[in-house]
């Protein structure tokens, strides 16, 4: 069994590399992206385990320590040839074969699950990121309505002034735009003091300065794809494939045990240091010795050898179990986005009908106000109701483009959008 990280490991460098330079300049949420990707500490924690996983490998396939004895004698042996002054003994061991290359693959495979876990950590990085900063969209929205509801509600005050100047109106007219234009600007200052904490959870995700500045476009394209919506399968989701990698990696834990259970082989050398004899003279006198070693390891004690192939067993089992679950959350998840997403574009229709119509009427109200015909109480109704459905408006689209962006996440899917003009 083979396994190679290098492709995905070349092609996410080449994507963190890439958004090195776009911090100074940022407008856009892919930008925004790859700045996180970059920068956020998690996510480069989560890399690093990778990183530290894939140095486990070349560590379990290489063989033990050799084993080196040196021995001096106190007291001389005496031989045949002369007295033995020292002994050294060099051995080997080597595993029964296949053992090396099966922890290779129980190693790889669980480097395998960490980089998974790391497209994992750094998708739900992307999810929350779109959604922060579809949060922030609503709220720049939202701050341009209240701003020219304001402006709007002091040309109201200007003519119901020039009404009453000219004995037409009611000066009552006037102290019920205070009144609204009294809450307007509270609910615009309550708006810009929200924007400070959006701020701060958006760059702390991307690892930048609490308060700095985030360029928001006026707009955002909230056109659907269709492809989107009909392959919403969430089996390419990085965790489902990081419990199937750490199950492939229980199922080769087992073999692992099968071979350590096996004998282990051992090959050295002896090399005896002789002196020679003086009292005689011997052929060969004073002839050091070389004799090779083989040695072989007894797996008698079978019981733990065993256990250790049960427990591979059970936490192979154990990981399939959980991908059943974790899918079936998944799962969950995703029908819950769709609706949302089917939510959404359905009160997004209704808002901006509902924006439509009220511009209608408050036209043609004002249009008949100015003529004296109709009630200046309805006029400022009826644009308290233009408003509502406006931030409504701007509400359903960040629920509607945050809701993609969780079936995205959900499905594995690449965060590459073009959701902005």
């Amino acid at each position: 069994m083979k396994m190679n990280l290098k492709m995905p490991f070349l092609g996410m460098l080449i994507f963190l590399i890439f958004g090195m330079a776009s911090e100074v300049k940022a407008q856009t949420l892919s930008e925004y992206l790859r700045i996180a990707a970059e920068n956020n500490p998690e996510v480069k924690a989560a890399y690093s385990d990778f990183e530290a996983a894939m140095q486990e490998v070349p560590q379990v396939k290489s063989l033990p320590d050799p084993n080196l004895t040196m021995t001096a004698f106190g007291s001389m042996v005496e031989t045949r040839l002369g007295p033995q002054e020292a002994r050294f003994s060099l051995m080997q061991m080597f595993p029964w074969f296949g053992t090396l290359s099966a922890k290779a693959d129980v190693a790889t495979l669980m480097a395998e699950a960490k980089f998974q876990e790391f497209l994992d950590a750094r998708n739900e990085l992307f999810f929350q990121v779109s959604e922060q900063y579809y949060k922030l969209y609503e709220l720049e929205q939202s701050l341009v309505f209240q701003r020219d509801n304001l402006e709007i509600l002091q040309n109201y005050k200007d003519l119901a002034l020039s009404r009453v100047r000219a004995g037409s109106g009611a000066l009552s007219d006037v102290l019920q735009v205070d009144l609204m234009r009294n809450d307007a600007e509270t609910n615009l200052e309550i708006l810009q003091l929200k924007k400070q904490p959006l701020l701060a959870k958006f760059n702390a995700l991307l690892n930048r300065e609490k308060l700095q500045p985030v360029i928001i476009p006026v707009e955002l394209d909230i056109a659907i794809d269709p492809q989107l919506i009909a392959e919403v399968a969430v089996e390419n989701n990085p965790k489902l494939a990081q419990l199937e990698k750490m199950s492939e990696s229980a199922q080769a834990q087992k073999e692992v045990a099968k071979k350590s259970g096996m004998p282990m082989v051992g090959l050295g050398l002896d090399y005896v240091i002789v002196g020679k004899r003086t009292d005689m003279v011997v052929e060969d006198n004073g002839r050091d010795a070389i004799m090779p070693m083989l040695s072989v390891s007894l797996p008698i004690f079978r019981k733990k050898y065993k256990a250790a192939q049960k427990q591979a067993e059970f936490m192979a089992e154990s990981y399939s179990q959980r991908k059943v679950g974790v899918e079936n959350r998944l799962k969950a998840e995703m029908e819950e986005a769709l609706f949302q997403v089917q939510q959404a574009r359905a009160m997004l229709n209704l808002y901006e009908k509902q924006v439509e119509s009220s511009n209608q009427v408050l036209n043609l109200l004002l249009s008949s106000y100015k003529n004296a015909a109709s009630d200046f109480e309805e006029v400022l109704r009826v644009r308290q109701e233009l408003l509502k459905y406006q931030l409504a408006v701007a509400g359903a689209e960040a629920e509607l483009l945050t809701a993609v962006a969780k079936i995205n996440y959900l499905t594995g899917k690449s965060f590459e959008y073009e959701n902005e003009n």
